[in-house]
């Protein structure tokens, strides 16, 4: 039996992410997903996924808050090289740093930095809220079975800028085009929210806890 870890550290979008991984793990069957803030636990999975809504800053505190969280995860994600997905916020975190309300450090596992959109004309509102497609090419084991024109659901303002263009694995278009998925080794994550979209969000995440690399 292969344990996937959702880590709980207080985001809102926990409750939906977990059921539908729990829902993707048994249409496989052989995985098992817990959310959970134990370090023990967290250190020992077999794959991690850390979620996030709101701002940068607060949800990096909040995860600092969750003693021996973070090292956890770094023990497994880049000590082990477990697969690791980051859902929205847990995109952002991979960054070297966030510029909402201010300069916060991120976890700096992923080169680059998060921004505020900047949309070019004032019909395209922030936060960017709704569905958007897929933009042409995807790469990456995230995106087998699905295609370009593939809607996900989005609701946020910032972005992740990679340092590194080879780690982008699909952008979207908001007034212009934005990263909205990267994969970097045993690391992916999408800016999107696969838990709320529906069945191209189900494969997606199928594809995650299929994924070996």
């Amino acid at each position: 039996m292969r344990r996937v870890a959702l880590v709980d550290y207080g985001s809102g979008n926990l409750p939906s992410a977990l059921k539908a991984l729990r829902r993707a793990a048994a249409d496989l069957g052989g995985v098992e997903v817990e959310a959970t803030d134990d370090p023990d636990a967290i250190g020992r999975a077999d794959g991690v996924v850390l979620p996030g809504v709101g701002a940068f800053g607060a949800c990096m505190r909040a995860l600092q808050a969750r003693c021996g969280v973070i090292e956890a995860m770094t023990s497994a994600v880049r000590g082990r090289a477990v697969p690791f997905l980051g859902i929205c916020v847990g995109l952002q975190l991979l960054a070297e740093r966030g510029l909402e309300f201010g300069e916060t450090a991120g976890l700096g596992w992923v080169g680059g930095e998060v921004r505020r959109l900047e949309p070019s004309g004032p019909q395209f509102k922030l936060p960017h809220l709704g569905w958007n497609s897929l933009d042409p090419p995807l790469g990456g084991p995230l995106f087998d079975g699905l295609a370009a024109g593939d809607h996900m659901y989005f609701t946020h303002a910032f972005a992740f800028v990679p340092s590194d263009e080879e780690v982008i694995a699909a952008r979207t278009d908001h007034g212009g085009p934005f990263v909205c998925a990267l994969t970097s080794g045993n690391l992916a994550g999408v800016q999107f929210h696969p838990e709320k979209s529906q069945g191209a969000g189900a494969r997606l995440l199928r594809n995650f806890l299929e994924w070996r690399p």
